[in-house]
């Protein structure tokens, strides 16, 4: 099978989110065009040549960062799992770990400022503030949120049921005024936009389904409403264990860029208790 037809049929993988599918497919092309270059199939990949490649990234003109190293790796291997099977897949890591810091997670306040800013009677405006209650209260990805249809929110058991990254589903809280927000849109917003049959949650102005870009217009970078939701929560007294849950994270070590915020909540809990703290 040639490279760059393994490539497209991994790159096709539902389980891939858009995002990772645009960034990964630069990142194969690069590495096609590496074996190509050094005369190399892909069966022909191991831990040597996978060094030899890093070794590439990391140096000349190119000299890329270790992050976008390391990315560029997994995506590699991971295209290489697809493809070969994780038993033909070198395990050694061999790009230098990304230093992970917390996430720059805005204050109660800026939350609210920033939901108020989109206020309104409009169709629009009603939807927008919908979005940006829903995200915050529920901790939702960008994709997850434009992908929620009519019946992920049941306003009756007060939860949402979200599909995240390589379609594992959650289920998630429904806070009180994300609710309201979302019922409001439904009734004085969404009745307007829908043009036929649609089952999306957010509409376009046109009644098509939304994308992440509109989210990116509402807010600078709408990621770090997920930030404050784990953060508020950690501050507020739940553990990490709950935060992985609620957040859809595989992995706890994802959920560990938290582990300072939840370490000053334990600082205060402990001076606040123990007699000689």
């Amino acid at each position: 099978m040639e490279v760059s037809t393994s490539i497209d049929r991994y790159l096709a993988d539902p389980g891939l989110s858009e995002s990772t599918r645009r960034a990964y497919a630069a990142d194969l092309a690069d590495f096609s065009g590496w074996l190509q270059r050094s005369g190399r199939t892909l069966t022909d990949v191991d831990v040597q040549a996978l060094a030899e490649y890093t070794a590439e990234l990391g140096r000349g003109r190119r000299g890329l960062a270790p992050s976008t190293i390391a990315r560029r790796l997994a995506a590699v291997r991971s295209y290489m799992r697809f493809t070969l099977g994780a038993a033909l897949v070198p395990e050694i890591a061999l790009a230098p770990r990304r230093r992970r810091r917390l996430p720059d997670a805005p204050k109660l306040a800026d939350v609210e400022a920033a939901i108020a800013a989109v206020g309104g009677d409009e169709p629009l405006s009603l939807r927008n503030s919908a979005i940006l209650e829903l995200t915050y209260s529920c901790g939702l990805r960008s994709a997850e949120v434009v992908g929620l249809h009519l019946a992920d929110v049941d306003f009756d058991q007060e939860a949402v049921h979200v599909l995240g990254k390589g379609g594992k589903e959650r289920v998630v809280p429904l806070g009180e005024r994300a609710a309201h927000a979302v019922a409001l849109y439904l009734r004085d917003g969404r009745p307007t936009l829908a043009r036929g049959a649609n089952d999306a949650l957010f509409l376009s102005v046109r009644g098509r389904s939304l994308d992440t870009s509109t989210l990116r217009r509402l807010m600078q970078n709408p990621h770090r409403l997920r930030h404050a939701y784990a953060t508020h929560l950690i501050e507020g007294g739940a553990d990490l264990r709950t935060i992985q849950e609620l957040l859809g994270h595989a992995s706890l070590s994802t959920t560990q860029i938290y582990s300072h915020v939840d370490a000053r909540r334990l600082r205060r809990v402990y001076d606040a208790s123990h007699p000689r703290s």
